[in-house]
């Protein structure tokens, strides 16, 4: 099914669209790292075990990611303005029922609540975002502001929730995001056209739905609890692979599949959503181990580790303008390989000094940079498809980063426990093992990306 044709908005018109859409993204990304900071404060409140923080900690991710695809249905089918509204005021009342949880339970089921509402907006306002556009370069500039909102919310999340901890208590963080969310909805209703009359309608291929849903649900809460020791992880990830075997099966066979063959078949969509998945698996990853050690080993308190990565968010917005301008000498290929250059060589430092404060902000200044440049490169290469396709490319390439965020967390905090003890226990050694790991794995995507330089990228534009 084709999208809709859009009337163009005027330039300030496209502006205050680019504005509000790209703060949807930033608002929901954010929350999945929002409570990293504050976790310890929320487990002690509850007198609860390592498995509440595990499913407090998890829960956004695993509804966020596991429904990024089902969501884009939605948008489709109820329209994308209507779905984004709808989601912001579901992830309003999902927040004021965090901000009273009487138990970690319930602190948790909000949690995954605001997962689900934020899954069934971030491909909607990604979709609307680039069918807006007038034409190519209008469309790679709002793809590139995009990439950067959302690049730096992750990592914004471990300061907002860090700073409105120490200021308050970790409830405010969730009042903050039930006014937030309203003046949201406010944003959006006067930015954001109303949605055209749909003629047709695609089915919500619900069975494919539920398999793709669970296969991420699964994948993330696996990964979560792999070191926590006996069988669990490993049951839940075998269950995740054979989840994912049957979603394929079924989604190959619908009628209305959720991600449609054409779509598989490009090798953009393949490549954009893999470095998606890198971005965030390094970046994200080493951030929370960062965060987990600075407060643990080095005594640092939330605020002071949220302050420490204020130059990782701000950097990434750099990177992303920095990106627009390479790209018109360089090409996208290129802008890929220096970011990923970029965030590889910001974790190695960090791994050779991680007691020098002035050491510990250049690296992430370093990796921020680095990450604005990877994540536009990454999203406009993914999104480099016809019209038709493009809300299933953007839940897609969001999924990945989501399943990025908690895969690579999971494995680095693992590799850091192995080899250097749990990194936010008192006098635990600097992880280093973990963030070389980090390490390699940007430079063999860096090395890839180089790759592309001679292939079907080379020309592509992104700002």
């Amino acid at each position: 099914m084709h999208e809709p044709v859009i009337a163009q908005p005027q330039r300030a018109a496209r502006r205050a669209l680019t504005l509000a859409l790209c703060s949807v993204q930033f608002v929901d990304v954010m929350c999945v790292t929002v409570v990293v900071t504050a976790l310890p404060d929320m487990v002690a409140d509850f007198d609860g075990s390592a498995a509440d923080s595990t499913m407090i900690a998890t829960a956004y991710a695993a509804f966020f990611g596991g429904l990024l695809l089902f969501g884009a249905r939605v948008g489709q089918r109820i329209g994308h303005r209507r779905s984004i509204l709808a989601s912001i005021a579901l992830f309003a009342i999902a927040a004021a029922i965090a901000a009273m949880s009487p138990s970690a339970l319930v602190l948790a089921g909000a949690r995954a609540v605001q997962g689900g509402a934020a899954a069934c907006a971030v491909p909607s306002a990604l979709t609307l975002l680039s069918t807006h556009a007038p034409d190519e370069h209008a469309r790679a500039k709002a793809v590139a502001v995009w990439s950067a909102s959302g690049a730096a919310a992750g990592i914004s999340g471990y300061a907002v929730g860090g700073a409105l901890t120490q200021i308050g208590d970790w409830r405010l963080i969730f009042w903050s995001l039930v006014l937030v969310s309203a003046l949201l909805a406010v944003v959006v209703r006067a930015a954001v056209p109303a949605d055209p009359p749909q003629p047709t309608r695609q089915p919500f291929n619900a069975f494919g739905a539920l398999t793709a849903t669970g296969a991420v649900m699964l994948t993330v809460v696996g990964a979560s609890v792999v070191g926590e020791g006996g069988y669990r992880s490993v049951v839940l990830l075998i269950a995740a692979a054979v989840t994912t075997a049957i979603f394929i099966s079924v989604d190959r066979r619908s009628a209305s599949p959720l991600i449609p063959a054409a779509l598989a078949r490009l090798r953009t969509v393949r490549w954009g959503s893999t470095t998606a998945f890198v971005n965030t698996a390094t970046t994200s990853g080493v951030a929370t181990v960062l965060t987990l050690h600075l407060q643990g080993a080095q005594g640092y308190s939330p605020a002071a580790a949220a302050v420490t990565l204020l130059p990782l968010s701000v950097m990434v917005i750099f990177g992303a303008t920095a990106a627009g301008r390479l790209d018109r000498s360089l090409g996208a290929a290129a802008v890929g390989t220096i970011g990923m250059m970029l965030i590889a060589f910001g974790i190695a430092v960090l791994a050779g000094w991680p007691e020098v404060g002035l050491v510990v902000v250049i690296a992430t200044t370093v990796m921020g940079c680095g990450l604005g440049m990877s994540s536009v490169a990454s999203t406009a290469t993914a999104l480099s498809v016809p019209d038709t396709v493009r809300a299933a490319a953007s839940g897609l390439v969001n999924t990945a980063a989501q399943l990025g965020t908690a895969l690579g967390t999971a494995a680095l905090l693992l590799l850091a426990a192995s080899f250097d003890g749990e990194p936010n226990v008192a006098g635990a050694s600097a992880p280093r093992i973990a963030w070389v790991a980090a390490a390699v794995l940007a430079t063999a995507t860096a090395a890839m990306w180089m790759t592309q330089r001679g292939s079907s990228h080379r020309g592509q534009r992104l700002a």
